[in-house]
């Protein structure tokens, strides 16, 4: 049962319906935004500039090495070798440099726009004139300019500069091939391409020639260049551009990739340059050293004539080399010995000892190791002691021990390294008297023969170096292959893109009245129908929807009235009389209040007519006009018709007001009677307007009146005061058998009716019912959905339904 009441609740509170409804009501609006939505995407597709789009495609020749004029770097470790990343090739191929020369090439900062009515259209090529600069082309590659010129003749044309912030100048004529002075690139000159152009296309036109910055346009076209590789580790590169000429963009990305593999060609032809030009001044250098070095062997040996060297000479040599190689070891390991024993010996303090210093035995390497690790400890913990710590002592005392190890170990060494250098410092005396023993001029020779070997081969070298950097720079390559030169593929504009046009039109058309009506109900809080209504009040009834009522048509109801106004007042009536009738006997229970939360809601507009057709069935009504602060009934009945009866003569001002005054007036004498529409019935007007109207109608009269009328008639209606501004129609709320609160459509907000609900709860107002007042035709419950009201009402013209 929780369930199904959980369910029952949400479909109460959340009608799909309902919310379709509320927006296909208003579909001549989404027709015509839509349809206001495609003209303007046709005007845009119609008058913006068409672009077409190129394409071109590219590999990238990787090197599998560095190239070959830096081998001579290469094996002489200075440069290492490495492949060109694809990346980074797209982004020098994307790079501004490239495109400024693009630019400068294709001389794209000068756009010449033939101008029209609403559109202009830029000519790329076949120009009707040609324009030359004077000044230099740097000038002219960093100016912004603007000129307009007018073709009116063969021989002549207007001419004016637009220059930023100042007024527009008029045209001022000249002739082809005449200096034009300008202020921003000083003198031009026009030119005729040919005069078919002027006769005939160009002629009557008006051009803009529009000069820009090289580096601004060439960012333009950087922008909107895409390369991307066609695959994942791909060499392959796609290059694409969108420009309003399909020409243009193919010259663009030819050009391009020119521009791209003549740098790189470039760049290897300088290279291999530099190389050849350092080359050239080695072998130079080296040749004068090789042709010395030969000359000074020819003469030593020319002078002292000498042959080859015996064998034992070079033996002795080499054993003599190796001896003093060996020697010099062990005299250095002595030396370092006996400076780290002197070191040891000169230490008084506890510091560490060098370590690593080159010495061959291990034992003292790791016992200087340990030795300044204790040291190590020591010192940082006298940084929270003292000396007199035993483990500090302790450590003292391992030290100290380490320190005598470490002397008797290196006595031991250099002893030892001493007797080693004696034996070693023999041998050489040995070898030394025997290397002597052979003449001293060998050995001089021998070192002339070594220098010029090495000079030699240096030479040769760098001759054969030198040969491979002139190939290189002979057949220098590209950094790419051409597969696809730049091609349109397709011969329609990519852009504006029609169908996306007109789809997002089409989107857009709907978004704007869909959000419109989205956010105003969002925002909405007012009441405007009887489903609106219920929604709020929950069980409270909702006795009828009275429609609203335009200028012409009549404010009150008639006898035997079909007309919308009337078929709802009924509805009203029948609910009315349903509810009396459900409290049991008639009798007595026939008072019916008629109230609403402010002025202007229509409580008297409503009570008025609520007479009127109760009046229609030949019952007795009473019109009670309760409002003594701000009556209305005047203007309903009084405004309309003549008063008539048999207290016709009497002041109409006589009312209410002074029935509760005045004791002595009777309630004859108050009551009038009243022909509207050919109905009769009996109106006690409100009277003049009491200086206290609360006080009033507490007075026992206001009950006794009650009292009295209800006898007398089958219906009394009292038409009183606002509830929320004044206090009154509270305090004669007892008398009411049923209230029927009157709520206006599109005026009243939701968050008033919280105070009659809140009354109700309360028990303050008893026999509480609603009526929706002023409802639009578009907006009417139930009766309106299934044809309520249909009788007499004209059907309506297209243009009627934008009121709604």
């Amino acid at each position: 049962m929780n369930s199904n009441t959980n369910m029952t609740s949400n479909s109460n509170d959340f009608d799909l319906k309902a919310i379709i409804q509320s927006y296909t009501k208003h579909w001549i609006w989404f027709a015509l935004c839509i349809f206001i939505a495609m003209v303007l995407g046709y005007l845009f597709i119609r008058y913006s500039v068409p672009k077409y789009s190129a394409t071109a495609k590219i590999q990238i020749i990787e090197e599998q090495n560095s190239s070959p004029q830096l081998n001579l770097f290469k094996d002489l470790d200075f440069l290492g070798a490495g492949k060109n990343k694809v990346e980074d090739e797209i982004e020098i191929l994307n790079s501004r440099s490239n495109f400024i020369d693009v630019v400068i090439d294709l001389k794209l900062n000068q756009k010449i726009i033939q101008l029209g009515n609403i559109k202009d259209s830029q000519i790329y090529e076949d120009h009707p004139f040609r324009v030359n600069y004077f000044a230099s082309d740097s000038l002219i590659y960093r100016s912004s300019a603007t000129f307009i010129v007018d073709l009116n003749s063969e021989n002549s044309f207007g001419f004016k500069e637009i220059v930023l912030g100042e007024e527009e100048p008029e045209f001022k004529t000249y002739s082809f091939g005449n200096k034009i002075p300008t202020k921003a690139v000083g003198d031009i000159v026009l030119l005729p391409n040919s005069d078919n152009d002027i006769r005939g296309r160009g002629r009557g036109n008006q051009y803009k020639i529009a000069l820009s910055p090289v580096t601004a346009v060439a960012q333009v076209y950087k922008k909107g260049t895409v390369i991307t590789q066609s695959k994942e580790y791909s060499n392959i590169l796609n290059l694409s551009l969108d420009d309003a000429s399909p020409i243009a963009a193919r010259n663009i990305l030819d050009r391009l990739i020119y521009v791209y593999n003549t740098n790189a060609i470039d760049d290897k032809k300088s290279i291999a340059d530099n190389t050849s030009s350092f080359i050239n001044d080695r072998i130079a250098s080296i040749y004068n050293n090789l042709s010395t070095v030969d000359q000074s062997a020819q003469d030593f040996k020319t002078e002292r004539g000498l042959t080859d060297i015996a064998s034992q000479a070079n033996l002795n040599l080499n054993i003599g080399a190796a001896n003093q190689q060996e020697l010099q070891k062990m005299a250095t390991q002595l030396e370092i010995a006996n400076s780290m024993k002197d070191y040891v010996d000169q230490q008084d303090n506890y510091e560490v000892l060098p370590s690593n210093i080159g010495l061959a035995d291990a034992s003292i390497a790791s016992t200087t190791a340990k030795y300044n690790q204790l040291v190590l400890e020591r010192k940082r913990l006298l940084k929270s002691s003292n000396e007199k710590n035993p483990i500090i002592v302790n450590l003292d005392q391992q030290i100290d021990g380490l320190k005598s190890s470490m002397q008797s170990s290196l006595d031991g060494m250099t002893n030892s390294l001493n007797l080693q250098v004696n034996n070693l410092s023999s041998q050489m005396s040995v070898m030394n008297s025997r290397i002597y023993s052979a003449p001293k001029n060998e050995r001089a020779l021998r070192d002339i023969t070594r220098q010029q070997q090495t000079t030699e081969q240096l030479y040769l070298y760098l001759l054969q170096k030198r040969e491979e950097s002139q190939i290189t720079f002979a057949s220098a390559s590209p950094k790419s292959k051409v597969i696809d030169y730049a091609y349109n593929p397709s011969s329609f504009p990519v852009s504006p893109k029609k169908p996306i046009i007109f789809l997002a039109s089409m989107i857009f058309g709907f978004l704007v009245p869909f959000s419109v009506i989205y956010l105003h109900g969002i925002m909405d809080s007012k009441v405007h129908n009887k489903i609106s209504l219920e929604k709020l009040i929950k069980n409270i009834p909702v006795l009828a929807e009275i429609p609203r009522l335009s200028k012409s048509q009549p404010k009150m109801v008639g006898l035997n009235d079909r007309s919308v106004l009337g078929e709802s007042l009924r509805i009203l009536r029948t609910n009315l009389d349903y509810l009396l009738k459900s409290k049991g006997d008639m009798t007595n229970r026939n008072v019916i209040m008629v109230t609403s939360s402010v002025p202007g809601e229509g409580k008297t507009f409503v009570s008025s007519n609520l007479t009127m057709i109760l009046a229609n069935t030949g019952k007795r009504i009473l019109l009670i006009g309760a409002d003594i602060r701000n009556p209305k009934l005047y203007t309903f009945y009084n405004g309309n018709k003549s008063i008539s009866g048999s207290n016709e003569k009497r002041n109409v001002g006589i009312g209410l007001t002074e029935y509760l005054h005045d004791k002595t007036i009777q309630l004859k004498d108050i009551i009038i009677k009243q022909e509207l529409n050919k109905n009769s019935l009996d109106v006690v007007y409100s009277g003049k307007i009491p200086p206290n109207p609360t006080e009033l109608l507490m007075s026992s009269r206001m009950s006794e009146l009650i009292e009295e009328v209800k006898d007398l008639y089958d219906y009394i209606i009292l038409d009183t005061a606002p509830m929320l501004a004044v206090t009154d129609t509270l305090l004669i709320s007892e008398f009411a058998d049923q209230i029927l609160y009157v709520v206006k459509a599109d005026s009243t907000e939701k968050k008033v009716l919280e105070y009659p609900l809140k009354l109700k709860e309360e028990g303050k107002l008893k026999n509480l019912a609603f009526v929706v007042n002023s409802v639009k035709n578009s907006d009417l419950g139930y009766g309106g959905k299934y044809g309520y009201g249909y009788y007499g009402v004209a059907e309506k013209k297209w243009y009627q339904f934008f009121n709604n």
